[in-house]
């Protein structure tokens, strides 16, 4: 997927770089509206991150100029404005969607997802359907996993890390991926809190464990049918 981000807040801008090219996509960034859409006039994006607080031109009119040059790439705002009004006018701007900061990385790769489905017409998966990864199951109603129909005892953390393997089944999630979604944003990425909770899940899951591969200076994958 090619993303143009527009952002003008360079620890805001380098985390979600950061963060979308571990999910594998390709992104480039605008510092200002004006640079925004002059890329945008040249080059074809999947996904706008476009943020509301620019200098010069507000993201609100980048987002007018856009829609009147009859460019329809879905557009996610990000904006620490976060009232009904904010993100109505954002809306009303030609906005596809409205993400108010502080968020949590997950969901702005979810947002991203859901409109890059809507455009191309593909449905979303339930989200209270049942996971499953080889011998284990997650059932979203009672936040419970099972390893061959017996409970595994595991902590918050270690269940959401889990679940989140079990999601993206046969994909590579970044450590960086998986400690900004779990522990959030502020986390320092320096620390080994992401693989110490990997080992005790292996742990707990016996030789089930070993359905979690290492991907050596990267992350994780959980493998299984």
């Amino acid at each position: 997927m090619q993303i143009l981000m527009v952002e003008n807040e360079a620890r805001v801008a380098d985390f979600v770089r950061r963060g979308l090219r571990a999910e594998g996509w390709t992104i480039d960034h605008a510092s200002s509206a004006e640079d925004g859409l002059e890329m945008l006039a040249s080059a074809s994006y999947d996904v706008v991150l476009l943020d509301v607080m620019l200098p010069q031109m507000s993201g609100d009119e980048m987002c007018r100029q856009l829609r009147a040059r009859r460019n329809d790439v879905p557009i996610l705002m990000l904006s620490a404005m976060a009232s009904t009004d904010d993100r109505v006018g954002g809306l009303r701007s030609g906005a596809d969607d409205y993400l108010p900061k502080p968020f949590e990385f997950d969901e702005l790769v979810a947002r991203i997802e859901a409109l890059h489905r809507r455009r191309k017409g593909h449905s979303a998966p339930d989200k209270n359907d049942p996971i499953v990864a080889g011998p284990l199951a997650y059932d979203p109603a009672s936040m419970q996993i099972k390893l061959d129909d017996r409970n595994v005892d595991l902590t918050t953390k270690e269940r959401e890390v889990l679940v989140m393997l079990m999601r993206n089944k046969g994909k590579v999630l970044a450590r960086e991926r998986l400690l900004n979604s779990v522990w959030g944003m502020d986390s320092d990425p320096l620390t080994n809190v992401v693989d110490v909770t990997v080992s005790r899940i292996r742990r707990k899951l016996g030789p089930a464990g070993g359905m979690i591969v290492t991907i050596r200076n990267y992350g994780y994958r959980m493998d299984g049918e």
